[in-house]
């Protein structure tokens, strides 16, 4: 089974992380995705996760976005 991406259709940077307000990946990790092997997309979920934990609490707009969860397809990976 192929990695799922991350990509919510809402595509907008957050200029306080530098993350994609839907995806919560960063723009290298965007332009880089359908390079990556399936390794390297789980790699990319586990920090998208992380970064959800960090930053929804101090960033009002993340906390927000937060609210989309991508990868909810891969929930029964973990």
């Amino acid at each position: 089974m192929a990695v799922p991406s991350p990509c919510t259709q809402i595509c907008a940077m957050n200029p306080a992380t530098g993350l994609c307000r839907g995806c919560w990946r960063t723009i290298e990790e965007i332009g880089s995705w359908s390079a990556l092997g399936d390794d390297d997309k789980l790699l990319v979920w586990q920090r998208i996760r992380a970064r959800k934990i960090q930053y929804a609490p101090s960033v009002p707009d993340l906390a927000e976005d937060a609210q989309q969860s991508p990868g909810r397809a891969l929930q029964s990976r973990d």
